[in-house]
């Protein structure tokens, strides 16, 4: 019987967790803008990559702020985990419209946000090393990275599947191609 009890406590806090929802790491606003470009594979691309960049431009600030304020972890954090969110997104979209059938135009405009994709991963991983740097060079930003180190882990690991899935995808010329041998 004891057993019986247990087990059902542990279902019931599990099925818990489980179903416990992450933050949405988009505004409103901005899931209203995306879903405007449902259709538009070059946009909704561009749209999180924009969305992406303003989460980076949040953690930059943070970093180099003058004045420290006692969550500052907790917020860069929170921040790596909505890039994080962001990327998985980027990540959906081009498996989406990567498998899907899109007309010559719409093809093209696939292709001009993949490249787009390819060049911010770029920037974010230059970004990312600066957030490194600055965490080995900063003390009390070392110290504030025991709140975010695990989500900027999961953050690299995200940045590097999306930088190499687009890279990928980039030399696809139509949906049925294989990538071009090097």
């Amino acid at each position: 019987m004891k057993t019986a009890t247990r087990l059902v406590v542990l279902l019931l806090i599990l099925v818990a967790v489980a179903s416990a929802r992450k933050r949405d790491p988009l505004t409103e606003a901005e899931a209203d803008q995306i879903r405007h470009a449902a259709l538009e594979p070059q946009t909704r691309l561009k749209l999180y990559i924009k969305f992406t960049d303003a989460r980076w431009a949040s953690v930059e600030q943070l970093r180099s702020a003058s004045q420290v304020s006692a969550d500052r972890g907790q917020r860069i954090h929170d921040l790596l985990e909505d890039i994080t969110a962001l990327l998985d997104e980027i990540l959906d979209n081009l498996d989406t419209y990567v498998a899907r059938q899109l007309s010559k135009d719409d093809r093209k405009d696939f292709q001009k946000g993949v490249k787009a994709v390819v060049a911010a991963c770029d920037q974010w991983d230059s970004k990312l090393k600066g957030l490194k740097s600055a965490v080995e060079s900063d003390p009390g930003l070392r110290k504030d990275s025991s709140a975010f180190r695990f989500a900027l882990q999961d953050m690299q690991d995200a940045l590097k599947s999306a930088a190499d899935i687009a890279r990928e995808y980039s030399e696809y010329k139509d949906v049925d191609e294989k990538p071009a041998k090097k």
